[in-house]
């Protein structure tokens, strides 16, 4: 690999893509070395460096052509892209039916893979690229799933805190991540079969966290459907917090206003988070509210740090398939608890 770092290809640019064209692009600034030199994706303007923006949150790339067509390839098939051999490191941004077949072949092709999320709808399509990605590991290979809280300001405060203890014992945990339905791919988005409804590809963040704060619970019951859903996770005494809760749905009507917020309660303090406050973080503790400041970046950008440092040799991955794997599972207990009319469910960790 040169001291430019990885050349990268970008498989997919709609608003995922875009998110991660722009990523790298503001990585290599940052310090972080890498190139862009190929993408891949089926609309000609879009391969020109054209890709319109949308999505929930605001990603870093604006209304200006995403890249320099004349100095980065465009390819209408994944496997042309695949075949090209400056292209070291694949970010997968294409719908979630792809992602496996496409990380497979990536990895089998010898790049090293940012695949979004959900990776899948089901465990067992998750495992098996993992086994794939653990077999690759011997060549130096990574395949890291797109898990972009876990590096969003005021999140990885969130966990730092909550792991060293720093407020006392976590009492309550609610999160809530709310959206009108996605008008970019809506017939992607709309169709559940392929997307996994607002539970797989909103919710997701969410039960992730849940599991990187807390571990497996034991039992969740949830209520609601596919697009608006809410569960409970319960942890034994001892095992975790008492009261856990995660919200997520996009059957606003369209003009609502995207949100994502977390109240955390801890035996010392109440950490409050709200993306759509100027304060987006406010630490509450002995009668005030104190704004913590966080890094201006997303988790977008966080993510793909993150993972060019790994490849670089840098850092352990701190978002796996294993991670992946197991909010998988806990997705699969939500949606059979939603079809058995909120009942409780254990989860099939492997």
């Amino acid at each position: 690999m040169s001291a430019a770092g990885p050349g990268v290809g970008v498989i997919g640019l709609g608003f995922m893509g875009r998110a991660h064209v722009a990523a790298f692009r503001d990585a290599a600034r940052a310090g972080h070395p890498n190139r862009l030199v190929a993408v891949c994706d089926p609309d000609p303007a879009r391969r020109a460096g054209a890709a319109p923006a949308g999505g929930n949150l605001r990603t870093g790339a604006g209304a200006e052509r995403l890249f320099d067509p004349s100095a980065v390839k465009g390819c209408a098939h994944p496997e042309e892209l695949l075949a090209d051999p400056r292209v070291e490191l694949v970010a997968i941004c294409t719908p979630t039916d792809t992602h496996v077949d496409l990380a497979l072949s990536a990895l089998a092709a010898g790049k090293h893979v940012l695949v979004e999320k959900p990776v899948a709808l089901s465990s067992a399509e998750v495992a098996r690229l993992a086994a794939a990605a653990r077999a690759e590991q011997a060549r130096g290979l990574l395949c890291m799933p797109a898990l972009c809280m876990r590096f969003w300001p005021g999140w990885e405060e969130l966990a730092q805190a909550v792991q060293r203890g720093a407020h006392g014992p976590v009492r309550s945990a609610v999160f809530q991540r709310l959206a009108a339905p996605p008008s970019w791919n809506p017939a992607f988005y709309c169709d559940a079969a392929r997307s996994g409804g607002a539970l797989f590809d909103l919710h997701v963040h969410d039960a992730d966290f849940v599991l990187h704060l807390f571990g497996p619970p034991a039992g969740v019951a949830s209520t609601g459907t596919l697009d608006h859903a809410t569960t409970l996770y319960r942890y034994p005494p001892g095992a975790g917090p008492g009261h856990v809760v995660a919200e997520g749905g996009w059957d606003h009507a369209a003009g609502f206003a995207f949100r994502m917020r977390y109240v955390v309660v801890c035996e010392e303090a109440t950490l409050d988070f709200d993306l759509g406050r100027a304060q987006r973080l406010l630490l509450c503790r002995g009668g005030t509210a104190t704004p913590v400041a966080l890094a201006p970046h997303a988790g977008y950008d966080g993510e793909v740090r993150h993972l060019l440092d790994a490849v670089a040799g840098k850092t352990p991955l701190r978002a796996t398939l294993a991670d992946a794997l197991a909010h998988t599972a806990l997705l699969e207990a939500e949606r059979d608890s939603l079809r058995a009319g909120g009942r409780e469910i254990a989860p099939s960790f492997v």
